[in-house]
């Protein structure tokens, strides 16, 4: 469905847009000297970084346009329900921080993978990769889309044509400056978007009837508030209750943490292990606030638009990721509007050059050098990361057309990335937690995981193909936490069993 565009777009805030534009692009050629001539300053920063900045960095990951448009988008259509994923935040954080981050950086690898392989084999190396590598395939579509959105409504330019602009805008900075270009990036959009966030809540707040009360009043009749359902039956777990998006909030936001390319890498370049928790204290603790701010925006949305709703087009109703584009296109300030807007598209900028990075840095350490060049020389490695990148470029793009097709980009990226990261969490504990699984138990226990998300991902085709199993009554978004606990609970008992087995044999 077409949306309307607008015109209002002065000058000032287009000058403000290609300025912007041209800074991001020039803070990766002036990385360039740092990050990306040498494979270890290209993937790793040489290990430098301060945590502050590293903690910036990993904010910025939560907050792309994901962030700044799809959860607006929601709360301005339902309430607040997606808010419990941010409130499992800080649980994953301090469990990341006394878990995970201490591991790698005693490992100091700089791929996320290599210890599965030392443990369980290489299939285990290669199973995670590829889970990652289609996970930020589907990151980068959705923040791709998501960016194009503003775009594509206030310059009236086709959205096919913003994304593919943007695709190869970031392709090209990003083989330039590598990681070093990625972190200042998004730590300098992070402040930026945070700002704006903040002063948009605060002009709709004024721009509301009665202000401040009359949205708090609104909103509760309205139920906007609400996190959704408390129940806790089993019949529950079909719908988004807040159990449901808590479970899946804190299985994702432990795969990120424990697993993720893109926050490893990021603990790996922090110059100590104190500097690398001060950078995951920075970046899981202050989303929370910072997603509620979002959220806020949303419902403040919906009560401008029910006390003026002749401002809003009638082709926004079943568009809600499309209003707050429109709100900033059309009621912010001149120059305001041309900042945020294109601190929007930069922040979306940064976001997908952190995924293609961390994917190219994976392909180069858990494919090529693993597979095919083990003995490759510094300059056939910078190639190939420089080659891989613009592939996965490419690929990106591919897949933020296939969003345009989505009503809620929110729910179709949650729903990609629990299907494609494949339980690898589950895998991940079994090496930590399972002395006694070996290859064998932790091969089983994948299978049984991979088994559990064919079976919630297509229900009815699973029982039309094998009629004596039922189709799943649970709600997809279980998919991370069903899947992860799958993996762990049958790869252990098999471990276990086959032990017994062999002490009873000897």
């Amino acid at each position: 469905m077409d949306c309307e565009t607008v015109s209002n777009f002065s000058s000032i805030d287009t000058l403000i847009l290609l300025l912007y534009f041209a800074a991001t692009m020039a803070i990766g050629f002036l990385c360039m000297r740092s990050g990306g001539r040498s494979v270890e300053g290209f993937t790793a920063a040489d290990r430098s970084l301060p945590g502050w900045l590293t903690g910036l960095s990993i904010l910025g990951s939560f907050v792309s346009s994901i962030s700044f448009l799809a959860l607006p988008g929601k709360s301005y259509a339902t309430n607040w329900n997606p808010f419990v994923h941010s409130i499992a935040l800080p649980i994953a954080t301090l469990i990341s921080v006394y878990f995970f981050l201490p591991l790698y950086r005693r490992i100091g690898s700089v791929s996320a993978y290599e210890h599965l392989e030392k443990r369980f084999g290489p299939w285990a190396r290669v199973y995670s990769g590829t889970c990652y590598l289609l996970t930020q395939l589907a990151r980068m579509g959705a923040v791709t889309y998501l960016m194009a959105l503003p775009m594509s409504v206030l310059l009236g330019w086709d959205i096919y044509t913003v994304i593919l602009i943007t695709g190869i805008s970031v392709t090209l900075y990003t083989l330039v400056g590598g990681i070093v270009a990625v972190i200042w990036t998004e730590a300098i959009q992070t402040v930026v978007l945070i700002a704006g966030a903040i002063a948009c809540a605060v002009i709709i707040t004024l721009s509301i009837p009665g202000g401040f009360g009359a949205l708090i009043s609104e909103s509760l009749s309205a139920g906007k508030f609400s996190l959704g359902s408390w129940d806790v039956s089993f019949e529950s777990l079909s719908q988004n209750t807040v159990l449901v998006i808590m479970l899946y909030g804190l299985f994702i936001h432990m795969q990120n943490f424990g697993i993720d390319q893109n926050y490893v890498q990021r603990y790996i370049t922090a110059k100590s292990d104190a500097e690398a928790r001060k950078g995951l204290w920075i970046g899981g603790i202050v989303y929370l606030p910072l997603s509620a701010i979002f959220f806020y925006i949303g419902t403040a949305l919906f009560c401008y638009y029910k006390a003026y709703p002749e401002l809003l087009p009638a082709a926004y109703a079943d568009k809600p990721d499309y209003v707050f584009p429109y709100y900033m296109v059309t009621e912010l300030p001149v120059g305001f509007r041309g900042l945020l807007v294109a601190s929007v598209f930069a922040a979306a900028m940064s976001t997908i050059s952190c995924s293609l990075n961390s994917s190219s840095t994976i392909l180069l350490t858990d494919y090529y050098k693993r597979y095919f060049a083990p003995s490759a020389s510094k300059a056939s490695e910078m190639a190939f990361l420089r080659i891989s990148t613009v592939v996965w470029g490419i690929m990106g793009t591919a897949m933020a057309l296939f969003f345009t097709n989505s009503k809620s980009a929110l729910d179709v990226f949650w729903l990609l990335a629990g299907i494609f990261g494949g339980g690898m969490l589950g895998l991940f504990l079994l090496g930590i937690m399972g002395r006694r699984v070996g290859n064998i138990a932790a091969a089983a226990g994948v299978a049984v995981g991979i088994a559990v998300i064919i079976w919630m991902t297509f229900p009815s085709y699973v029982s039309q193909i094998i009629p004596w199993i039922p189709e799943s009554p649970f709600n997809m978004f279980l998919i991370p936490a069903f899947s992860t606990c799958s993996i762990f609970v049958s790869g252990f008992a098999l471990g276990e069993v086959l032990h017994a087995l062999k002490r009873k044999r000897a």
